[in-house]
Parts: structure tokens; sequence; C-alpha cells
């Protein structure tokens, strides 16, 4: 492999960048380096036994169109994997019932299977000719190289997307009452900071009402903890049915929960007040 491959393969992984950045970039040096008309990466839903084509690279006459679907127990790909046969310069005679290959004028034609890390199979990198072009040991190298390469970005690029979702499920766990579902003190008390300074800039003032239920232990005495519960939960349920703009409402632990509304020309203390009696009247 030349230093110049090596090298821009060096400085495409070094820089933070989308899968189709990448892609893109690998995509024109396998051109290079094949010789070929178009290079691409497809995607295989195995279930759907669809094939896509996600990225193409498209620089002579030959046109590989991108979002382009086929069925893939009839693709040229599914049957180079099946006859082990990655490279023809023979496409129209092998495989001629292929009518994919056949309306896109393909003659000669090189592919690899990516696998995931997790072993999973995701799809081919393929390159294509309308002429004959001679197979070589280099340009098979640096395709499965690519193809690796490829499978090694989109692993990561998963795993960082599960990262996210587990840093943004644990975000919002922790601003939220487990029982109830409501925002927990933390979450009140961080939404007051920003009730505050709304209200400063309306010139606007601020009513809190703090909720604390009587006699909720003979509940739990009487009837047990998971009553209990469900008596919060039920507290909670209509509490927020309650919400309006511009409230913010929470539990603040045990029986307390806290409703929170900017006072607007509309409203007032008695009215909220009435509001809260009436919703969570038994």
């Amino acid at each position: 492999m030349s230093d110049q491959i090596i090298a821009r393969i060096s400085q495409s992984l070094a820089k933070e960048q989308s899968l189709e950045s990448l892609v893109r970039q690998l995509l024109e040096m396998l051109e290079m380096v094949t010789d070929m008309e178009s290079t691409y990466l497809t995607k295989v839903d195995v279930e759907a036994r669809l094939q896509h084509i996600m990225f193409a690279r498209n620089s002579q006459k030959m046109h590989i169109p991108e979002n382009f679907t086929v069925s893939w127990d009839y693709s040229l790909c599914k049957r180079a994997i099946d006859e082990n046969c990655f490279f023809s310069d023979e496409v129209p005679d092998r495989w001629g019932d292929c009518i994919a290959a056949r309306n896109l004028g393909i003659t000669t034609f090189l592919s690899t299977p990516i696998h995931l890390p997790d072993g999973s199979f995701y799809g081919t990198l393929c390159a294509a000719s309308s002429e004959k072009r001679q197979w070589s040991e280099r340009a098979e190298q640096v395709l499965q190289l690519f193809a690796g390469l490829i499978a090694q970005y989109i692993q990561k690029e998963a795993l960082v997307e599960q990262l996210r979702e587990a840093n943004a499920a644990l975000i919002a766990q922790s601003y939220t009452d487990s029982l109830t579902g409501l925002p927990n003190r933390r979450a009140i008390f961080e939404n007051l900071t920003t009730l505050f300074s709304l209200a400063r800039h309306l010139n606007q003032k601020i009513m809190i009402a703090f909720i604390d239920l009587d006699n909720f232990k003979l509940i739990n005495d009487r009837f047990g903890h998971n009553s209990g519960d469900l008596f919060l939960i039920q507290v909670g349920e209509r509490l927020n049915t309650l919400q309006q703009n511009g409230e913010v409402i929470g539990r603040l632990g045990g029986d307390e929960f806290l409703v929170v509304s900017l006072n607007n020309e509309n409203a007032d203390i008695s009215s909220l007040r009435e509001r809260i009696q009436q919703q969570i009247r038994g």
C-alpha cells in the first residue's frame, strides 16, 4: 500500500467526523486503488431481505445511485458471498440473471462483506466497472482494510449513541421522583431558579403552594405501605393534570408536594389554592 494512501487513512481517522464523511473519503481512495468506475457501501436488512446503497462514488460513466434499494436475495453481493467469489471480470456471463447488475452495466465487480466487531452482518463494500478490470492483491487488501475500518467506526458510533442514551436516562432519573414520576426535590429547586429569573424579567410575583397530606401516616399504618404508595401516586397524577403554563409541580419527598406558579393577571393565590383543593379532594 502506498505511503500516500496510508497518510490519507491516518488523516481521516484522526479527524472527528461522521460515518458519511469517513466513508466518502474511503470510497475515493478505493477508487484510486482499484481503478474502478464506481465504489459504494451498502447496508443489508437481512430480515426484510433488502440491500440499501448508502453512499456511492461515481467518477466516470457508470452510475450507482445512492438510496437505491434492491432485493438482497437477487443481489450481486449475495451471489458473491454464496459462491465465495468476491471478484469477477465476467459478471454478464457469471451472473447474467442479476437484473440490477445488468441494468447498471456491471462487467467487473469486487466486493467484501462487512461484519461488525460483535459478529453481526452489516452490509458490503463494493467496487464496480462497466469495463474489464484486472484483479490485484493490493486492491483486495485495501478493500478488506477499509471494510474493517468502517465496521469499527459503525460500532464506535453505536456505542457512543448507547452512552448518550444511558446518560440521558440517568439525568432524567436523577431529576424524577421514582414513585410518582413528578419532578423531584432537585428538579424543583433548579426549576425554581429559572422561574424566579423569569418572574423578575416579567415583573411578576411567584405563588408557592406547599402541600402536606394530613394523616398520611394513618394510611400506611392501617392499610400498609403499598396502599400508601398508591395514594401518593394518585395524588401525583391529579396534581400533574392541574399543571398550567409557567408552573412547576413536584414531590419534595414523603407526603410533601409543591406547586409553584407565576402570578399573572388572571390568577391569585386563592384561585390556585381552590384549584389544588378541588383536584386532590377525596
